[in-house]
């Protein structure tokens, strides 16, 4: 008898294959997604491998110090002189900041000898820098900076107590990018402007004929004759492959990240196919009561349900499969119509099986429960009609207490997150806090559907008959609805915490920002003197707004300790500084004797709002920087929540600053987009001491828009103080924005893999509720209700299916957001960003709209006469 109960099952699978692909829908998307991921970690470390090296191809041999310490200039003699070497090139990094030393644009100075064998870069302007204070500019960093050939520029190191060093741009190049901007030139010169002797590393390239393993013996003998050098030798093939292998390191962390993302999606295929199994059950419990009837054990019935499940599962997990290789093995042909080099994946036939296995195993599991509930059918149900079948009981009363439960062991594992201090700690908590909510959510789902569905399907009943039968056909099977929408609420839970987590790190973005770059450009003297001509100058030019003249100074405690800047500035005179608030105190009450201190200030000199604090200059008087500096005492008014304009530590007015040494002056101006530009605005830049900004469109490839590159150089141009150095806030500001813009767009790339999986699960459960309900929608166009009707009536449901999830997602998303903002001490502001929870919530209804279009066009289709035929 259970051969002929399973014979019987499996023979409905295979005589119905559009069912069993809509039944494993979610299941064929995971395996897609999963082996899919596989692939695409294949295809990036192989083209990583194929592609990246640092190390020219020419090298044969690297000599690198393998203890921190650089190769001394003997060891460096000893490379150079040793017998077969043909060339030899030292690599080393240099790291500056350009403009002013606490706001300045960093610049990275690297070394390589610019022709030759040896070199990685290509010469597009000027020349190549021969000796002295030369650098050669990446073109990126060249159009970033606004300098050009024959422009200087003042590095500042990372020594305060190091003066800054004066260079002269003499080329510009093409190399490898970094994040970094980029400045190039032979060893010599890099050491010499570093002042650090020696290099990390050395390149050779050895003589023709020589043999490279004798070389390898003979530098290791005269270079490791000090027991105390720690030196490695190795062929530049070997420096290649090491390189290629930890650039490939990198994305094993983002392929982790991404693993945890495509596991949630799983979960999410597993609880679309037990909601999609549930739905196909019901539609049978006639048949299932009839083999009940004529002796079959409900065991048995158990065992050919869960079959059915692993053999769909089975199918659609290798159709997953067999999709993501195709899609796999043309990536490379696509990337290559679009101008790019990817290596194909490698073929991994155990991964393939495994994830075959997985998805077999995925639906087996997700079926049990609907198979356990749908074998305990009553033979006698055998007798009732489909529509009494598919009557939807109440909530019983164990998982009426069981949700209850859960949702007080989520309050408590809140309340222990709150009051928990370690990191490890809290975020275990925190995933606690997120099973058991979500847990909580399944098993109450059906008690929330009908008052979600009261708010969120208001709209829809003032739309008339058709609106009131969309929300009375969801809230008729709130199980159902339940299960579907659960699957949503998973997605937008993480979404909406996203979104939530993402708006607040642009906040604190946006107010650090306003306090370390107020302003598109800066211009820094070490003296005021000329400042006030400058000032007049560029308000007259069209390009410039806001502009706005400050001073600066360096003080400390009068007990000594920490040391930070002052600045005296008008802080109402920009948009960016009035967006600056202050934790206490009133920053509209500066004036003299009074001071607005950062957050960092006060707590080190120990100040809360209305204490006397006593400032003194860091340089003393006669000294360089020290004038005639004194020590003053000030109010505090005002801390602010972060830093002061500038990363300054305090805001003091004009006549206080001065009388604690402030000799240095700036201006700050906004560029005028609206302006346009002036004829010649960067034609003729590049003049004088200071570097001017470049217009030739092969220097602008990466720099953003002319406008600000014009502006650059008219700013340069107007004239300014010897000495002066010119800052590119605006550059900082966008690279700030640009990191939290790709954080967000990627952490929404990886959660679309879980809206992707609800949405196909939408989706499904509509389709076979189209196919349960046929008897139902012949009646409703008997009435009178029109095909066009009936298809929106489909719709709105599939609408509302996304809709009442998103509700809950949002709903559970935004308190898990601020809860693991608080837990965490992450020190970001709370924010509730209305607009895009909104714009989630409209856009999962739209799209889960368009995937009932096809199921509404299919319940349209059906003959009235024919459906009502239809038991």
């Amino acid at each position: 008898m259970s051969g002929g109960v399973l014979r019987t099952q499996l023979s409905g699978v295979w005589r119905r294959p559009g069912r069993l692909l809509l039944t494993g829908l979610s299941v064929l998307v995971a395996a897609f997604v999963v082996f899919g991921t596989v692939l695409a970690y294949s295809v990036v470390t192989r083209t990583t491998l194929d592609t990246f090296s640092e190390t020219p191809e020419a090298v044969d041999l690297v000599v690198y110090a393998a203890g921190g310490e650089p190769l001394n200039p003997e060891q460096i003699t000893e490379i150079k002189t040793t017998a077969g070497v043909r060339e030899s090139a030292g690599r080393t990094t240099a790291w500056f900041t350009v403009g002013d030393a606490a706001a300045g644009t960093d610049l990275e100075l690297l070394a390589d000898p610019g022709t030759g064998p040896l070199s990685r870069l290509t010469l597009i302007a000027g020349t190549y820098p021969t000796g002295g204070r030369q650098i050669a500019m990446d073109r990126r960093a060249a159009a970033r900076l606004g300098t050009t050939v024959g422009g200087t520029l003042r590095l500042h190191s990372g020594d305060h107590d190091a003066k800054p060093v004066t260079v002269t741009v003499t080329g510009v190049v093409d190399g490898p990018q970094d994040s970094a901007e980029r400045a190039w030139a032979p060893d010599d010169v890099v050491t010499r402007i570093s002042g650090e002797p020696g290099f990390s590393r050395v390149d050779v390239l050895v003589a023709d004929g020589a043999d490279v393993s004798a070389m390898m013996d003979g530098l290791s003998e005269r270079l490791l004759r000090d027991p105390q050098a720690y030196i490695s030798i190795t062929t530049g093939e070997a420096m290649r492959v090491r390189e290629a292998r930890a650039a490939v390191r990198q994305f094993d962390q983002i392929f982790a990240l991404v693993a945890m993302f495509v596991a949630i999606a799983v979960v999410a295929a597993a609880l679309v196919a037990t909601s999609t199994f549930r739905i196909v059950f019901a539609q049978r419990l006639r048949q299932l009561a009839l083999l009940r009837a004529i002796g079959a054990q409900r065991g048995q019935l158990v065992v050919a349900l869960a079959v059915e499940g692993a053999v769909t599962g089975l199918v659609t997990g290798t159709a997953g499969v067999v999709l993501a290789q195709l899609a796999g093995l043309s990536a490379p042909a696509v990337a290559g119509a679009f101008g790019r080099t990817l290596t194909g994946p490698d073929p991994s036939l155990a991964a393939a099986v495994a994830v075959v296995i997985g998805a077999t195993l995925l639906t087996a599991g997700a079926v049990l429960a609907p198979a356990f509930a749908a074998a305990g059918v009553s033979p006698l149900q055998a007798l009732r009609s489909a529509s009494t079948l598919a009557a939807e009981p109440g909530i019983a009363t164990p998982r009426l207490v069981g949700g209850l439960l859960l949702l007080a062991a989520t309050g408590g594992m809140g309340w222990l997150t709150a009051r928990s201090t370690g990191s490890s700690e809290v975020l275990l908590y925190l995933v606690g806090v997120g099973a058991l909510a979500f847990g909580a959510l399944i098993v109450l789902g059906p008690m929330l559907i009908r008052p979600v569905l009261a708010v969120a399907g208001w709209p829809l009943r003032r739309l008339g008959a058709t609106g009131r039968l969309a929300v009375s056909g969801i809230g008729g099977a709130p199980k159902r609805a339940a299960a579907v929408s659960v699957v949503v609420a998973l997605g937008v839970t993480m979404l909406a915490g996203t979104v939530v987590g993402i708006s607040s790190l642009q906040l604190w973005t946006d107010r650090t920002m306003a306090a370390r770059t107020p302003a598109d450009l800066a211009m820094i003297a070490e003296s005021p003197t000329g400042f006030d001509q400058l000032v007049s100058g560029v308000r007259a030019d069209p390009r410039f707004r806001d502009v706005t003249p400050f001073r600066m100074a360096d003080f400390s405690s009068s007990s000594g300790g920490y040391s930070h800047g002052a600045i005296a500035i008008d802080m109402t005179a920009m948009p960016a500084l009035r967006t600056l608030s202050a934790a206490a105190g009133d920053i509209a009450a500066l004036g003299p004797g009074r001071v607005i201190l950062s957050s960092v200030a006060a707590e080190d000199l120990g100040a809360g709002v209305g204490d006397v604090v006593t400032l003194s200059p860091t340089a003393a008087p006669g000294a360089p920087g020290g004038g005639d500096a004194t020590t003053i005492r000030v109010t505090v008014v005002a801390v602010l929540t972060g830093e002061g304009p500038l990363r300054s530590g305090a805001v003091l007015s004009d006549g206080d600053l001065v009388a604690l040494g402030g000799s240095s002056a700036g201006l700050l101006a906004d560029i005028d987009a609206g302006a346009g530009s002036n004829s010649g605005a960067g034609s003729n830049a590049g003049a004088g001491s200071d570097a001017g900004s470049s217009t030739n469109s092969s220097f602008d490839a990466d720099s953003g828009s002319g406008t600000r590159d014009e502006a650059l150089a008219a700013f340069r141009r107007i004239g300014a103080p010897a000495g002066a150095e010119v800052a590119v806030l605006a550059d900082e500001r966008d690279k700030a924005d640009g990191e939290v813009s790709s954080l967000f767009a990627a952490a929404l790339g990886l959660l679309g893999l879980t809206v992707l999986i609800a949405v196909v699960g939408v989706g499904t459960t509509t389709g076979l509720s189209v196919l349960e309900r046929t008897r139902e929608f012949g009646l409703a166009r008997a009435l009178g209700l029109t095909r066009a009707r009936l298809r929106t009536m489909v719709g709105m449901e599939a609408g509302l299916y996304g809709l009442i999830g998103a509700v809950l997602g949002i709903a559970l998303g935004v308190p898990m957001a601020w809860l693991t903002l608080e837990s965490l001490r992450l020190d970001l502001p709370l924010t509730f960003p209305a607009a895009q929870l909104a714009a989630i919530a409209v856009a999962i209804a739209a799209i889960t709209v368009l995937t009932g279009l096809l199921p509404a066009r299919r319940a349209a289709r059906v003959s009235p006469v024919a459906a009502l035929a239809v038991d």
